[in-house]
């Protein structure tokens, strides 16, 4: 049975390689080209066949094939491990090739349909630019493995370039469904509102039209709606370079919290002689490769013999520093190319290189850089045995925090914007595009992963009810833009007695609490949900309002202008890790998992953890040195006319990280990585008495399971986390250990030295929805890597310091905790944002009794 093959060719694909040909070799000596896609015509495919199965030297194939042929299973479930196999599932990939590598993931694909259908669920596209070979290959498919696939999947081809394979996928029913539609739903609360939400006791005043129908969900379930997986595979991203990829991934028709995914080959920045060797084996396959671009460049231009082979050579070369790997055609001699289709000549002199192919490999940065300019999430990643190359199965979430060099945020339908930036640095004035991408994930957790059911319930003893934190954020920021601009508070101005200030009581005796709001003791005496939220939506209108008068020149942005918003964007960021934390309480029992983010395939996960290197020895010794703590950010200057308006370059932070000081550290060894949930379970199986079981663990019929936003997870699978547990335990394991819990200084010291940061791989800013393994102390990368997602304790207690000055704005924020309990954590949980967990003078504080917090820490030694 002959294949199908859908042309999707939207324009005259011949003139428009004619036009890049001429336009590439015109260019001065030293910058000539030649379009790459002249590699890959109906010869070049199967020459590049010999490349694939004849020189080992080419190791991405044989890589990435390796990685199929073990994992393609776990690739698929992965794929489809929140929504399972949807009837009418596109899964298109670019570039196809030979199809050797793809029928792995074919084959798997047919195993997530139940039973065979006259209506196959699954419809796989091979696109490429030659017809011929596309029918070969899906022929050789369907003899190899068709038998497999009847009623499953069925195979077609696409002809044409990539562009014309995404132009037929956003054009057509393949890829139709509405992705507007989708996202009013991301946005919409999960929530259903009995009568007590109407009553005239909780009505609020104002000109907001929201009404509770409106922030209600259709009655009916929500429509699944077939998902698209897009296969990128054998490193072609690396054929365009970093701003090109990123524009070229970013632009992939994949629909923000839908389940699309895209399935990528990445080559490592490996070694420059394996790399220089994989392109130029000593047999000549990639030589015989490449120069067969001569003939289709001469085909093209009407006279295939146009660039005669013995007048050229192939040489290649990698650069280390902008990690890129180039093919070119050298001139032997100087020669004179008349062009038949334009009657016109190009003169190419002796040694002169004519570029046909770049090839850019990826570090970690690099790759994380990638995603996050891509609009994309990693799901999970599988690496082949030698470490030189990784598959990456990505998804455009709901939501995602980019790089903070990035210039773009995330708005609340999951869509890159461009910032306009008030500041230059990434700890200064927040942008209102980071607002609004701040609001994206605070809206997420609060209206779509609490159920009517919580709403009036603590999951945490020690904190108020659910509810309050929806009315407590709003309220802040409104209570300081009134203080700041010296005008009425946004109605009903009645909400800031109750929803100011939140509780922290003691953990030892609940009824010693700072000063804060008294709140309603009966459910029906707070007001409703839908006058909250008519509020908060005032008062971000408030907000934004604030930004267009600056850009409108009514207002001036001073430097007290500016704290209050870092003040304010950095409390509702902490508030929502603290709501996650208590949410974690009751997942699985309640709380829903996170929205519009891929299910984690758990199996899987802990299949692909186990490649991750382990530290090269236990511990590091690090010291004496001098280690600088905070940074200088004096409040008070905020109002002196020198200082007001230098704005510009200004880094916010809170009262307790100013001033910068030093502190010495002396001579010490430290754990490579956090104390691990297995590690902890081993002491604490023999020494029961002297702990407490964490409060991230939960046992069932018997056995300690860990708790996750998915529901509690097998000791098994979660056995290399960091452990989450009070700073009393993680000190008492320590010394049990024969060690101790870090000083600020020395933890600080550690992880200048060692910690990669987000644009490595850091697990915070909602990169996972719960902690992974540690990655420090391996061989690669300078030791550098993360610790899983977790804040780390210290021992060193919350007080003030040399040159501390309470916060005028916000005089109790640190001042109220100086209560000899509290011990200072530093760094970040998976679910702080960047601009907290990056900069390196942020310092946080639990009581160290406190069990419920996403905080761990390693053990240090005396030296």
């Amino acid at each position: 049975m002959t294949a199908e093959i859908v042309d999707v060719q939207t324009s005259n694909n011949l003139r428009a390689i004619q036009q890049q040909i001429l336009d590439g070799l015109q260019r001065p000596a030293g910058q000539k080209s030649l379009p790459t896609m002249l590699l890959y015509d109906e010869r070049g495919l199967r020459l590049y066949d010999d490349i694939t199965t004849k020189a080992p030297e080419y190791y991405l194939f044989g890589a990435e094939e390796e990685i199929l042929k073990t994992h393609s299973t776990d690739i698929v479930m992965a794929m489809h491990n929140t929504a399972g196999c949807v009837p009418g599932e596109t899964v298109i990939e670019l570039g196809a090739g030979s199809l050797r590598k793809t029928s792995h993931i074919l084959r798997s694909l047919s195993q997530v349909v139940d039973s065979p259908s006259r209506s196959p669920p699954i419809t796989y596209y091979a696109l490429d630019l030659e017809k011929r070979e596309l029918e070969r290959t899906l022929n050789a498919i369907s003899s190899d493995i068709g038998t497999d696939l009847i009623g499953k999947v069925e195979t077609k081809g696409m002809w044409g370039t990539y562009e014309d394979g995404l132009k037929f996928l956003k054009s057509t029913g393949l890829h139709a469904s509405s992705a507007i539609d989708r996202l009013s739903r991301l946005a919409a609360p999960t929530s259903r509102f009995d009568a007590r939400d109407l009553s005239p006791s909780s009505s609020t005043s104002g000109s907001d039209s929201t009404h509770v129908s409106d922030l209600s969900p259709s009655s009916t379930p929500e429509e699944v709606q077939p998902p698209l997986h897009i296969m990128f595979l054998g490193s072609s991203l690396g054929n365009f370079n970093r701003i090109d990829g990123a524009a070229f991934l970013h632009s992939l028709p994949l629909r923000p919290g839908s389940g699309d995914t895209l399935l990528l080959g990445l080559d490592h920045a490996n070694e420059k002689n394996l790399i220089e060797e994989a392109y130029n084996d000593p047999r000549n396959h990639t030589k015989n490769f490449i120069m067969n671009g001569l003939r289709g460049a001469g085909r093209a231009l009407g006279n295939e013999t146009l660039f005669s082979e013995n007048k050229w050579d192939y040489v290649n070369r990698y650069d280390e520093v902008d990690r890129r790997h180039e093919a070119f055609y050298k001139s032997k001699t100087s020669q004179v190319l008349r062009i038949p289709s334009t009657d016109s000549s190009i003169e190419v002199q002796e040694n002169e290189l004519v570029k046909i192919e770049e090839s850019w490999k990826f570090s970690e940065i690099d790759a994380y850089t990638l995603f996050s300019e891509s609009n994309l999430r990693p799901v999970q990643r599988w690496i082949d045995s030698s470490s030189r190359y990784s598959l990456w199965l990505l998804e455009r979430p709901a939501f995602i925090f980019p790089l903070l060099k990035s210039p773009n945020a995330c708005n609340s339908s999951g869509e890159l914007v461009l910032k306009q930036n008030y500041s230059s640095s990434p700890f200064g004035v927040p942008s209102p595009q980071e607002w609004e991408n701040l609001w994206a994930a605070w809206d997420t957790i609060t209206l779509r992963m609490i159920p009517p059911s919580m709403l009036f319930q603590k999951p945490i003893d020690l904190r108020h009810i659910c509810l309050f934190y929806l009315g407590h954020i709003p309220t802040f920021l409104d209570i300081h833009l009134s203080r700041l601009l010296k005008k009425p508070h946004t109605e009903p101005e009645g909400f800031k007695n109750i929803f100011e200030r939140g509780i922290d009581p003691n953990v030892n005796d609940p009824s010693q609490c700072h000063p804060h709001s008294e709140v309603p003791q009966k459910d029906e005496d707070w007001p409703s949900l839908n006058s909250i939220l008519q509020f908060r939506s005032r008062v971000r209108a408030r907000l934004l309002q604030l930004y267009d008068d600056f850009g409108s020149g009514k207002l001036t942005l001073t430097r007290k202008m500016g704290r209050v918003l870092f003040m304010t964007f950095e409390h509702e960021a902490f508030h929502a890790e603290t709501l996650l934390y208590m949410l974690l309480q009751r997942a699985g029992t309640g709380t829903v998992p996170p929205p519009g983010f891929a299910v984690p395939e758990w199996n899987s996960l802990v299949a692909s953890w186990k490649y991750i290197p382990p530290p090269v020895e236990d511990t590091v010794t690090l010291g004496p040195a001098m280690v600088e703590l905070g940074h200088d950010d004096a409040e008070g200057e905020d109002e002196l006319e020198d200082h007001g308006r230098e704005v510009n370059d200004h880094e916010f932070g809170w009262d307790n990280e100013h001033p910068k000081r030093q502190a010495e550290v002396q001579e010490l060894r430290i754990s490579w990585r956090p104390i691990t949930n297995g590690q902890f379970h081993e002491v604490f199986k023999t020494n029961k008495d002297k702990f407490h079981v964490p409060a991230s663990w939960i046992e069932e019929d018997g056995e300690f399971k860990v708790r996750t936003l998915y529901g509690p997870v097998p000791l098994s699978i979660a056995e290399d986390w960091p452990v989450f547990t009070s700073y009393n335990d993680l000190s008492t394991y320590a010394t049990v250990k024969g060690g101790r819990l870090p000083t600020e200084p020395e933890l600080r010291l550690f992880y200048d030295k060692f910690e990669c940061g987000f644009e490595g791989g850091a697990n915070f800013g909602f990169r996972n929805w719960h902690p992974v393994p540690a990655t420090t102390g391996g061989k690669q990368n300078g030791h550098k890597g993360h610790n899983g997602g977790v804040w780390e304790w210290t021992s060193t207690e919350f007080d003030r310091h040399d040159g501390f000055v309470p916060s005028k704005l916000y005089p109790g924020y640190s001042m109220d905790f100086f209560d000899g309990a509290h011990r200072v954590v530093i760094g970040g949980s998976y679910a702080t944002v960047p601009r907290i967990a990056e900069r390196r003078s942020v310092r946080n504080w639990y009581q160290r009794n406190y069990p419920f917090a996403w905080a761990g820490a390693r053990v240090v030694y005396d030296a």
